[in-house]
C-alpha cells in the first residue's frame, strides 16, 4: 500500500481526537494534506494536538461532528438523550469519558465503522470489549 493511502488512514483515525484537543491543528493538518505530506510530518502535527488541552468548546464541537453520523438514523429517545448528555457535559455533570462512551455505544449499535475505528472513542472500555 502507499504511503499515501497510509496517511489518509491515519488521519481518519485521528481526526476527531485532534479536533477534540485542537481546532487549529485540526485545520492546519487538513491543510498540510492538500499537499504532498509524508507519515513523520502528519505524526508529529497530531501529537502536537494532543499536547493542547481540551477546552470544553473544542470537546462540544467534536460531540457535534461526531452526532452527525447518527442524527438521520437514532431514535427520538437517543437524539433526546444526546441532547440531555451534551448539557450535562456543559454543566460539569457528565465528565467527557461519559459522553464518549454514549458515542461509542451508538457507533457499535448502528455499526458505523468510522466511529468504531477512531481513536477519539478508543478507551479502555472498547479497548476491553475489542480484546475479551
Amino acid at each position: 500500500m502507499s504511503e499515501r493511502y497510509e496517511i489518509e488512514k491515519k488521519w481518519a483515525r485521528e481526526k476527531y481526537k485532534v479536533m477534540m484537543h485542537s481546532q487549529k491543528h485540526y485545520n492546519l493538518i487538513r491543510e498540510v494534506l492538500k499537499k504532498d505530506v509524508d507519515m513523520e510530518e502528519l505524526t508529529n502535527l497530531i501529537e502536537e494536538a494532543y499536547e493542547v488541552k481540551p477546552t470544553k468548546g473544542s470537546m462540544e464541537n467534536a460531540y457535534n461532528h461526531i452526532w452527525g453520523y447518527f442524527k438521520k438514523i437514532c431514535t427520538e429517545k437517543e437524539r433526546e438523550a444526546s441532547k440531555q448528555m451534551k448539557a450535562g457535559f456543559m454543566n460539569d455533570e457528565l465528565n467527557r469519558e461519559e459522553l464518549l462512551k454514549f458515542i461509542s455505544h451508538l457507533a457499535d449499535k448502528y455499526k458505523v465503522e468510522y466511529l468504531q475505528n477512531s481513536s477519539i472513542l478508543h478507551s479502555n472500555h472498547r479497548q476491553n470489549k475489542m480484546n475479551g
